[in-house]
């Protein structure tokens, strides 16, 4: 199967870039082309790739679906006009939604296209399935080429050697050709693996699970191979499922923001209040030098709620993507 080029892509898309859609309207352009000013947010650098990025990410997952349509297209455009300049994607995430993740943003991120940072992700191990996800990909986000493509989600019956020598070859190709700037993958559930695959690979980029509870050990396994190899690092799953259970959202935020070489927190966001908590909760972060921490309390307070007893997305039937 042949790549799709960035010419004849920008050639078969040019009618989807060029078209004012309703979502636009809806989001808030007074006037076709016309954008509203972007407000700034703390940023940090992305590892080696030189990026700076928000320390608040916006995550295309379950929560941000949960968004109905007329409630999603402000959302979205509210962050980007608030400074929020990383959004992470899948392939997959669309159960339940009338249009996918990457649809949506689509229609609202092409507009501001020099001004973000879009990642987005694939499920497939095979390099054929995985060219056909990312074309598919490139097509419904309006887009010739992503800053970041990862690959989906390692798990602990990961095959590393077989990665390497099949997708990580073909995301390399990408990378060469400019189609992604940048390569890595996610994980919530093998910080083992995941540190099998930095240490094999030339990856950049990173999201990884991070929080009090410690499930997954993430922090202590995987975080510092990414360090000593300069691969950006971004935490996720930082409020999913314990957000209000005996810690604030402001605790659970400066404990992935203040771990060592973690750059941004990436969190889905339903409903516009929580997304302004959110870029309060960074500016407030950002702007305490002195950030009052107790980890050790933390932990211990939380310990008791590592497990798919309490963490929905770490049960073997979750399905990332998947309305809420």
């Amino acid at each position: 199967m042949s790549y799709l080029t960035r010419r004849q892509f920008i050639r078969r898309s040019a009618a989807g870039l060029t078209t004012v859609t309703a979502a636009g309207l809806v989001a808030g352009c007074s006037k076709a082309g016309e954008r509203k000013s972007i407000s700034a947010l703390p940023k940090r650098k992305l590892g080696k790739t030189g990026l700076e990025i928000s320390m608040l990410a916006f995550g295309g997952g379950s929560m941000f679906l949960k968004n109905e349509d007329g409630e999603w297209e402000p959302v979205l455009q509210r962050a980007v006009e608030a400074g929020v300049n990383y959004f992470d994607t899948c392939s997959s995430y669309k159960w339940g939604a009338s249009k996918s993740s990457e649809q949506r943003f689509g229609e609202i991120l092409p507009q501001y296209r020099k001004d973000v940072i879009i990642s987005t992700k694939f499920e497939s191990r095979e390099p054929d399935g995985m060219k056909k996800e990312v074309e598919k990909s490139l097509q419904d986000m309006n887009t010739d080429y992503v800053d970041i493509l990862m690959i989906h989600s390692i798990e602990k019956s990961e095959d590393i050697d077989a990665l390497e020598k099949g997708v990580y070859q073909e995301m390399l190709r990408y990378k060469e050709q400019g189609v992604a700037k940048f390569i890595g993958f996610s994980s919530m559930n093998s910080s083992e693996k995941s540190k099998e695959f930095m240490q094999k690979c030339q990856l950049d980029v990173v999201i990884l699970a991070m929080n009090p509870t410690q499930y997954g050990d993430f922090a202590q396994i995987a975080l510092p191979t990414a360090r000593e190899k300069n691969i950006g690092v971004i935490a996720m799953k930082v409020y999913r499922d314990i957000v209000g259970k005996e810690a604030t959202a402001q605790e659970l935020l400066n404990y992935a923001l203040t771990q060592d070489g973690v750059s941004a927190a990436v969190i889905g966001h339903y409903g516009m209040a929580t997304l302004e908590e959110n870029i309060k909760l960074v500016k407030e972060f950002h702007q305490n030098e002195n950030v009052q921490l107790n980890r050790t309390d933390l932990e211990n307070r939380l310990a008791h709620l590592a497990g798919p007893h309490a963490l929905c997305w770490a049960r073997p039937d979750y399905y990332d993507g998947k309305l809420a």
